[in-house]
């Protein structure tokens, strides 16, 4: 569709919203939230547009003033770099709107749900987890976010097993969709006394939380087990059936937590992880399907991807899906320097999805 159609479009709507929102009939609490976000995001480009048209009549009237033979030679230069300073004002103004137009992903304003787990290396795969997750709790910090522990699996010397947490405030979800998948270490482990160095993974599963109208949780589809919790070692914590595994039957997910006392808030933070792991599931089966005509995508959701290497003696990071290298591993890993990644992979799924819109026009 060419540039002038999307924007025709998006002002028509505009003037829809504008016109029910002022026409005095009456809207749900539902409703009214609904077309107010809508209208908040069709009003940069709106703007936009405007900026664009003020910018095309002002290159017609200025061509049409070089072009006439009656101005002045001193005009005609002056209207000469007039020109050349529109031309790129227009560029530019176009290529901000062609930003603004692309489809918003659904789940951007979301929270999350970060689980952390080790993969191989034994011990220094957990206490690589364990950093990751403090990592992703810095960074949560300094960009004013609730990190919420969930559950925490503990190894003996201060490793996670895995670690669950929510992560709540404004397009979390739009921030650390990219950080899914698997994420490898280079270093000498602390358990290591011949100093070699060796290479542990953990994965890291970013979920958009989800509600329960947004996806429809038949009980019948559901096993839930009671237990004791256990602590480190096996040890009994709790002398109650307090822990909760809910498996998903037609699925196969099984999610357990432990982590409080009462059964019942154990049984509604599993709900919670797996109506965020079912419609996680349904959004990477989604993202594949498309990524098929894109394969160069970043992000494909595939928790299993290798996408960045953290190697502790040369100080570097490589997220491998951009080829971009930053020799901040400190930095990163205290989530001071975690924008620069984040911020270069969205620029360059930005990037990725112009060019698909460019090339379906």
């Amino acid at each position: 569709m060419a540039l002038q159609d999307k924007i025709s479009r998006v002002l028509a709507r505009r003037d829809e919203i504008e016109t029910s929102l002022s026409s005095g009939e009456p809207h749900s609490p539902d409703q009214l939230a609904q077309l107010s976000r809508e209208l908040s995001e069709l009003r940069p480009v709106a703007e936009k547009a405007a900026e664009l048209a003020r910018l095309s009549a002002a290159l017609t009237d200025t061509k049409s003033l070089i072009e006439d033979a009656d101005t002045e030679a001193e005009l005609r230069e002056m209207a000469n770099a007039e020109l050349a300073e529109l031309t790129t004002a227009i560029g530019q103004a176009e290529a901000d709107l062609k930003l603004l137009l692309l489809p918003k992903d659904r789940d951007d304003a979301r929270n999350v749900i970060l689980e952390v787990r080790a993969g191989t290396g034994g011990e220094e795969a957990a206490l690589f987890a364990s950093d990751l997750f403090s990592m992703y709790q810095r960074f949560a910090s300094q960009h004013g976010w609730r990190f919420e522990v969930m559950e925490i699996s503990e190894t003996g010397i201060g490793g996670y097993k895995e670690a669950t947490a929510t992560i709540s405030g404004q397009d979390v979800f739009a921030r650390l969709k990219f950080e899914s998948g698997v994420h490898r270490v280079q270093r000498v482990p602390e358990t290591e006394a011949g100093g070699r160095i060796h290479t542990s993974a953990a994965t890291v599963a970013v979920l958009p939380e989800v509600e329960d109208v947004d996806i429809d949780i038949q009980e019948t589809d559901l096993r839930v087990d009671v237990f004791r919790a256990s602590g480190p070692g096996g040890q009994s914590v709790n002398t109650t059936d307090s822990a909760v595994r809910i498996t998903h039957l037609p699925s196969g997910i099984v999610v357990s937590q432990q982590d409080e006392k009462s059964q019942h808030k154990n049984r509604a933070k599993a709900m919670k992880i797996l109506r965020a792991r079912l419609y996680d599931a349904e959004r990477a089966r989604q993202d594949a399907e498309r990524a098929a005509s894109r394969k160069g995508q970043v992000g494909s959701g595939d928790r299993s991807e290798r996408i960045r290497t953290y190697n502790f003696p040369q100080g570097r990071v490589t997220d491998h899906r951009i080829n971009l290298t930053l020799y901040k591993l400190d930095k990163i890993l205290a989530g001071e320097a975690l924008d620069e990644v984040v911020g270069a992979l969205a620029a360059e799924d930005q990037a990725a999805r112009l060019a698909e819109g460019q090339a379906e026009t």
